[in-house]
């Protein structure tokens, strides 16, 4: 004997197996994301497979049931989509992608076409949520990419060692690491020594040697002998936790391209609207015999072909790709539009101390004149340096040693550009440079032309008492950087308050052939004012404090070797966490890669579009073609957007 099993009860098996599939799978986020889309294909595939044959449809599906049927499968993808339309209507914005995708499924079950009103709004919403997993991926890619904090640390006190959360260590107690572990929180060394591998931070894997006392941060790991660190900062004020905060914020500021791509959104859709509703009603007046079913499946077409969806996910998911690619090199843009102006960069502006010399001086000579006391003079000079904070200062403190407390100062004065000057024991001590001696009128009998070094001069009780000769170095990587700028087409310039003879001798070095020296800070906003009415986008380099008001004044301030400095990473808009200047055409590369990338985009989208839409107005398109202009289009656009993230620059 054989069981006839009939269309209905087939259709309930199908049901039934589906629903103890859905009790399995609902336990993934990925699958919970898109269970309505699956719910409304389920139904659409059996709505068509009775409509084509395909299955044997019960008698009653046909009429007001077969409507209700393709309603129920157009619920799940399309209540979502007009919840948001209605939420857009809230805020004023009539006409977001929303209403067109409303208007044109809406559209085709006005006409009869149900299975393809579903298909439609089927297609966009699978579209939407795979987009939206594309954003979700790329930000956690690059969290992942940077928050590299273990969840717990060890902690070493009187007790001994336990292991508890980071988020509930505190100040002032002691981590102990392992070599291979991660650090968790920003501390001090007080272990005598210890390497590190920093790349977290400054993309470079090179050791970094650390000894008692020196600052570490999070997301360094130990590499060879258990440290023991204090903790100096709570786990959401370490300083990776605001680097990650910065680049996942940067988004906010956009670029130009995109803030145009916005408002033009908010024109064109309009604009396409009234276009659908003409290619509707006109041809009533021209076209015999007309069929106003016909013209309106046209019109849809039309709008569905023209949501701008592909332009206003992908663009941002470039930028924000862009700047997820130079965050993994170790460097932080502070927006989106900051990556659109290095891309249009063709001068570079630099400070010599600190960006392209090490910064690390050596005092090489100290010439005393014979009619003073060489220790006097040397003690009192280090005694001034000490309120200072320029690298010079160091090293004047590293040649002669601790600083005689005995020894009072008064009157210290710090002149911008030209040194430091004071009462020692009643009398004038000036020491900077020769031009601080010059303008206090001081005498002396030296060929400051001659001499290629950095110079401190000394004048005491309005006599010359001597000068040091002080020595930097120029980084490893500088020559390196110079060419790669100029390999770009980029010009790149010199500008120092250093001697113009040194300034010149370190240019001459790197391969620099415009360089100025012996600028005070508003000769520098002089010249850099003068470069940008010659030279559309200017960048300058420096250490992002001292050269604050340059920094204001070029259109990209870029500051070098921002991990030790909150002050760095809040003044400039783009920073370097390393000292290396070869990071400067990295960051300008990404720029351009970040630029093209999204032309791109905008390019394939607006051409596909436009073929689709002529097209679809002269009915040779339809709805098939039209989701594939939109939703296709759009996820080819993302995956050209995250590509930059994988590219080597």
């Amino acid at each position: 004997m054989t069981m006839d099993l009939d269309a209905p009860v087939g259709g309930l098996l199908i049901i039934y197996v589906s629903l103890n599939m859905v009790v399995y799978l609902a336990k993934y986020p990925t699958f919970r994301l898109f269970l309505p889309a699956i719910i409304s294909f389920s139904l659409l595939l059996l709505g068509l497979a009775f409509d084509n044959g395909w299955l044997p449809a019960p008698a009653s599906f046909g009429g007001w049931v077969r409507v209700a049927w393709y309603g129920l499968a157009y619920l799940p993808v399309g209540g979502p989509v007009v919840r948001q339309m209605f939420q857009a209507f809230a805020k004023r914005d009539l006409f977001s992608e929303f209403t067109l995708m409303t208007i044109a499924t809406l559209g085709a079950f006005f006409i009869g076409e149900y299975p393809e009103g579903v298909a439609v709004m089927l297609f966009y919403s699978v579209g939407e949520n795979l987009q939206g997993l594309a954003v979700r991926r790329a930000k956690g890619n690059i969290k992942a990419l940077l928050d590299q904090r273990p969840d717990a640390v060890t902690i070493h006190d009187r007790d001994g060692l336990r292991t508890i959360r980071a988020e509930q260590a505190t100040i002032g107690e002691t981590m102990q690491l392992k070599p291979g572990e991660k650090l968790a929180l920003d501390g001090e060394l007080i272990s005598d020594r210890a390497s590190f591998n920093t790349s977290a931070l400054t993309g470079e894997s090179k050791p970094d040697t650390k000894v008692k006392g020196d600052p570490v941060w999070a997301g360094m790991i130990n590499l060879n002998t258990v440290a023991q660190v204090r903790i100096t900062t709570a786990y959401k004020d370490s300083k990776l936790s605001k680097i990650i905060a910065l680049v996942q914020d940067a988004t906010a500021r956009k670029a130009r391209t995109e803030l145009f791509i916005r408002k033009f959104a908010k024109i064109y859709t309009p604009i396409v609207v009234l276009l659908a509703l003409l290619i509707t009603l006109l041809p009533a007046w021209f076209v015999t015999p007309y069929v106003f079913n016909d013209w309106l499946y046209r019109a849809l077409v039309f709008l569905v072909i023209s949501c701008p969806c592909a332009l206003v996910i992908s663009i941002p998911l470039g930028y924000f790709g862009g700047i997820g690619a130079a965050s993994r090199h170790g460097i932080l843009f502070k927006g989106s539009n900051f990556l659109d102006t290095l891309a249009h960069t063709r001068h570079v502006v630099m400070d010599k101390t600190g960006t392209l010399t090490a910064g690390v001086f050596r005092v090489q000579k100290a010439i005393i004149s014979s009619s003073f006391d060489r220790t006097t003079i040397l003690q009192w000079v280090n005694a001034l340096e000490s309120h200072s904070t320029h690298p010079v200062a160091t090293a004047v403190h590293t040649y002669v040693g601790a600083v005689d407390e005995s020894l009072q100062l008064g009157q210290i004065e710090e002149i911008a550009g030209y040194g430091l000057r004071a009462l020692a024991d009643g009398k004038q001590l000036l020491v900077g440079n020769f031009k601080l001696l010059d303008r206090f009128g001081i005498t002396y009998d030296v060929d400051t032309r001659a001499i290629t070094d950095t110079v401190v001069a000394i004048s005491y009780d309005g006599r010359f008492a001597g000068h040091l000769i002080i020595a930097d170095e120029i980084k490893a990587d500088a020559v390196d950087a110079i060419t790669q700028l100029k390999a770009l087409g980029i010009s790149p310039t010199l500008l120092s308050g250093d001697r113009t003879a040194v300034v010149h001798d370190v240019a001459g070095k790197l391969g620099i052939t415009d360089a100025y020296g012996d600028l005070l800070p508003g000769d520098k906003a002089s010249k850099l004012t003068a470069m940008k009415a010659i030279n559309r986008h200017v960048a300058f380099v420096g250490d992002g404090v001292n050269d604050a008001p340059v920094i204001a004044l070029s259109d990209v301030g870029i500051a070098m070797g921002g991990l030790g400095s909150d002050a760095t990473i809040e003044t400039a808009d783009v920073v370097i966490q390393d000292d290396r200047p070869s990071k400067i055409p990295v960051a300008i590369r990404i720029g351009r890669a970040t630029r093209r990338i999204v032309w791109q985009n905008i390019t394939m989208a607006f051409a596909v579009k436009a073929i689709v839409l002529i097209l679809g107005a002269g009915g040779l398109a339809n709805m098939w073609e039209a989701v594939f202009a939109d939703v296709g289009v759009a996820l080819l656009a993302i995956a050209n957007a995250i590509r930059i993230q994988k590219m080597r620059f």
